[in-house]
């Protein structure tokens, strides 16, 4: 086992940076760039996931088929709804070519 010396303050500040790449990693851990990531979603955001247009989105809207929350004039949609939605509507696959 070998010993090594140094300098006070050149431990402080390898400790300090070791905490600021903790601190980084974690931010960055907690962020998501998908927009998945978040729990409410835009008319954009969820014509993509659904890969719908947004006038598909607005009969959806219209019909009741998926709820959404109104603020400030714009739409929102809850992922939440979103995947109950696809779950609902879930077909599993045909054995043999056999419904």
């Amino acid at each position: 086992m070998n010993v090594i010396t140094i300098q006070s303050e050149a431990f402080q500040e390898i400790l300090s940076k070791l905490d600021s790449i903790t601190k980084a990693l974690d931010n960055k851990k907690g962020k998501t760039p998908d927009i998945l990531s978040s729990k409410w979603l835009t008319i954009a955001e969820t014509c993509k996931i659904l890969s719908i247009s947004r006038r598909t989105l607005q009969s959806y809207r219209d019909q009741g088929i998926l709820p959404f929350s109104q603020y400030a004039g714009k739409i929102y949609f809850k992922l939440n709804d979103i995947e109950s939605h696809l779950e609902k509507n879930y077909k599993p696959a045909f054995r043999n070519g056999k419904s």
